[in-house]
């Protein structure tokens, strides 16, 4: 069933929701599969990459259409959308939940967006999550370094927009390929203290096994994965053409890896239990 982030956080109630980045039928399905297998909801969230390579208006209808024939609530969430247009066409498509990442931007500017996304998105049911802090990436040189969150900034942010989820930086860097993440604990209590939201991490394939299940047992509502499934995908898929250089078919190049990613998506929601 279509779900937005508020009903499956009222699902969840005091455990992390899995946030899994896709891009296309074949992870997109097997993160379905897996949600059924272990009776849990989940997010199939469509970053900019994605948006860029499948166009919002095709990519949309083909989640929320698996989201709706889904054994389990599915939300369908539009990540890290810096415009305010690509929010839009997300909404007018049918995305159950959205994000605008405006942390880049001043503090005001960011607020002041992000108060026009709750404006459109509360129109049609739709849930909204914003960033404070910056999570920044595993190439340096491509983008800036984290901007860790501060509590006051926080509480402030919240107050003044009334976002439904609040994206935080606490020592996660995406598309990591290593799980190395120094997890700043102590950060995550501070900013728990002063705002009540459902706070968000970002970047959680560098983070280790046993601290995806201590910041869902910290209070982290949401907890957002991409690169560790698109590794089991890529490897699984290279090995499977090297061991069928003839086979020329990617429906049957595609079987094994994506009962690869079923298993890890299932993995990877086990632990945030």
């Amino acid at each position: 069933m279509l779900a937005n982030l508020n009903t499956l956080f009222a699902e969840k109630k005091d455990r992390a929701l899995a946030g899994f980045n896709v891009y296309g039928y074949e992870d997109a399905v097997s993160i379905v599969r897996a949600a059924e297998d272990l009776n849990e909801g989940v997010a199939l969230m469509v970053n900019r990459d994605a948006a860029e390579h499948i166009p919002l208006s095709c990519i949309g209808p083909l989640l929320i259409s698996l989201a709706r024939e889904a054994c389990v609530p599915v939300a369908v969430h539009l990540d890290h959308a810096v415009e305010l247009s690509s929010i839009r066409e997300a909404i007018d498509v049918g995305f159950s939940s959205v994000m605008f990442d405006g942390s880049r931007l001043e503090f005001a500017e960011n607020v002041e967006k992000t108060c026009q996304v709750m404006e459109m998105a509360r129109k049609k049911g739709v849930s909204v999550e914003a960033e404070i802090g910056f999570v920044g990436y595993s190439d340096p040189v491509a983008q800036p370094q984290n901007i860790y969150t501060e509590p006051e900034d926080a509480f402030v942010f919240y107050e003044r927009t009334g976002v439904d989820a609040l994206a935080v930086s606490i020592g996660t860097v995406h598309r990591m390929v290593v799980q190395e993440a120094s997890i700043q604990y102590d950060r995550i209590s501070r900013i728990r203290e002063r705002v009540a939201v459902p706070l968000v991490v970002h970047g959680s394939s560098g983070v280790c096994d046993k601290d995806l299940t201590r910041l869902s047992h910290a209070g982290i509502r949401k907890i957002n994965l991409g690169t560790c499934l698109r590794l089991v995908f890529g490897k699984t898929l290279r090995r499977e053409m090297e061991e069928n250089p003839e086979e020329f078919d990617r429906i049957r190049l595609f079987r094994k890896p994506m009962e690869q990613v079923r298993e890890a998506a299932k993995a990877k929601m086990l632990l945030l239990k």
